[in-house]
Formats: C-alpha cells, sequence, structure tokens
C-alpha cells in the first residue's frame, strides 16, 4: 500500500494480494480516520459479495473467484463499538464483461486499486437497528 495526503483527502494504492476491507481499517486507523467516503477503481481477483435479506435480517453472501476490473467501489467509513468500520459497496466486470454487484465483504487486490478518501472531520456512529438487522448511521445530533 502506497498512499498520499492531501489534508482531507487520501489517495490510497492498494497493490496484488492485499485485501480491500483490511487493508482499509488498517490504514484509517493509523491515519485517525473515523469518518469518511470512500471510492475506487481497479482489478480483483477473488471477491465476496451480499445483500441483505430483510425477512432472515441476515447478509447473503456469496464468492466469486476469476479475474474482475473493479468499475466501481463506493462506501463510507464510521465508527462501530470504538472500532473503524468500513461499508463498501461494488460492482465488477468478468472476463466476459458480465457484471456482478453488492455489499463487499472482502476482495483481494489482482493488479491494483486506486481508492480515494475524503475525511470528514466528525465521528460518525453506527447503530443497531433490529427492524432491519442492519447497524444504520446515527446521524442526529443530541
Amino acid at each position: 500500500m502506497e498512499f498520499r495526503d492531501f489534508g482531507d483527502r487520501y489517495i490510497v494504492r492498494l497493490d496484488p494480494g492485499e485485501e480491500i476491507i483490511e487493508s482499509l481499517k488498517r490504514f484509517c486507523r493509523e491515519n485517525k480516520i473515523e469518518s469518511g467516503r470512500v471510492m475506487g477503481i481497479g482489478a480483483i481477483r477473488q471477491t465476496r459479495i451480499g445483500y441483505i435479506n430483510l425477512e432472515s435480517k441476515d447478509y447473503i453472501f456469496r464468492e466469486f473467484i476469476g479475474d474482475y476490473e473493479l468499475t466501481s467501489l463506493m462506501g463510507n467509513i464510521s465508527i462501530v463499538d470504538d472500532e473503524v468500520f468500513i461499508h463498501l459497496h461494488i460492482t465488477a466486470t468478468d472476463t466476459d464483461f458480465n457484471m456482478i454487484g453488492g455489499h463487499l465483504d472482502s476482495a483481494i487486490i489482482s493488479a491494483t486499486a486506486e481508492i480515494f478518501i475524503d475525511v470528514y472531520n466528525e465521528r460518525f456512529l453506527r447503530i443497531f437497528d433490529p427492524d432491519t438487522g442492519l447497524r444504520k448511521l446515527a446521524l442526529n445530533k443530541d
């Protein structure tokens, strides 16, 4: 991983073999980032994505092995139980140009990823919502 600091913005480059979520968590801890917006592009060779099943309140995940062009990575950085939480969604295309997408659980970089982080100067917390089973952003000021 390499990065460049622009004050309240960073550009992070991930290299082959690095996992996106864990790499970004480590980067945020080391740079004391507790909230922000994430977007990026790149190439991955293995990914696990999912969607929330609102009836069971569980994520349904599927693993995809092979070469994928990471056409869009977007999400945010927040805090859950005093730990950095990286919430990302992706779209990616395979070698036949078929698209996959969803909530990112993990992805291994095959060539590179170029990730842009905009840092917000206020801590974003997530709280558990029993109606959906999700940890939603707590945006109330009180």
